[in-house]
């Protein structure tokens, strides 16, 4: 589903990413981890369409979507999360979803005129399917952090994606939530079909559900194959998981 062929990413004498290679398959739950800095963000800009390469390209699906715009890459079904929370937070939890569902079907301009009606069923469907059809009417903004980051997934899974980039996905979250919130991301993936690549600082969560990992250090992939794997490797043990 995703081919990552040498991807790299320089700023002025600084490369944050060095020739990266990646695949993952289709149905697949991967990770990406590595200590700050590593450039697991950077990475994902890359994939997304939000930075262009300096070499390498990207393949979705067959398709080179190398320096095509991210809007352009999401409705080739690619759906992404990021690191700080991004949702509407002036509007309802069901407003902001009913904002996706607009969106990706090319109805935008639609959205400040007769919207309430538009996309209602599908969008209290999906509220429903990932736990917060109970607050549909409540103003995104003063949602838990937990839930702005279920609504963030919501307003991700609107545009029907086949792979979808999740960008640190617990981060800042409570122990309970951070449970919760992985346990609705696998379910999700299982019942869609959904591809999964995801980068995340909290090992328990990685090594729970994650299939593949892959280990950035320094922009170079120093490691990658099943969580044993992973775990077992001496390089890995040293600069990520605190071995000496």
């Amino acid at each position: 589903m995703l081919e990552v062929k040498g991807l790299s990413k320089s700023f002025g004498g600084f490369r944050a990413v060095s020739d990266v290679n990646l695949a993952v398959a289709e149905g697949e739950i991967a990770a990406v981890i590595g200590p700050n800095g590593a450039g697991k963000s950077t990475l994902f800009n890359l994939i997304t369409g939000h930075l262009q390469p300096t070499a390498g390209r990207v393949v979705v699906d067959g398709r080179d979507i190398t320096g095509v715009a991210p809007f352009k890459i999401c409705g080739m079904g690619m759906g992404r999360s990021f690191q700080r929370t991004n949702i509407f937070p002036k509007l309802t939890v069901l407003e902001n979803v009913q904002a996706a569902f607009l969106i990706h079907r090319g109805q935008g301009p639609n959205f400040w005129s007769r919207s309430e009606r538009l996309y209602r069923t599908e969008s209290e469907a999906l509220l429903a399917s990932i736990g917060l059809a109970a607050q549909a009417w409540t103003t995104a903004g003063t949602l838990s952090y937990g839930n702005q980051k279920q609504l963030e997934l919501g307003i991700a899974l609107a545009s029907d994606p086949k792979i979808l980039l999740l960008d640190e996905p617990t981060a800042g979250m409570s122990a309970t939530e951070t449970h919760e919130s992985i346990a609705l991301i696998a379910r999700i993936a299982r019942e869609r079909g959904l591809t999964l690549l995801f980068t995340e600082h909290d090992m328990a969560v990685v090594f729970s559900i994650a299939q593949k990992i892959a280990v950035l250090h320094q922009g170079r992939i120093i490691a990658h194959g099943d969580p044993a794997t992973v775990r077992a490797d001496a390089e890995v043990r040293r600069v990520y998981l605190g071995d000496h």
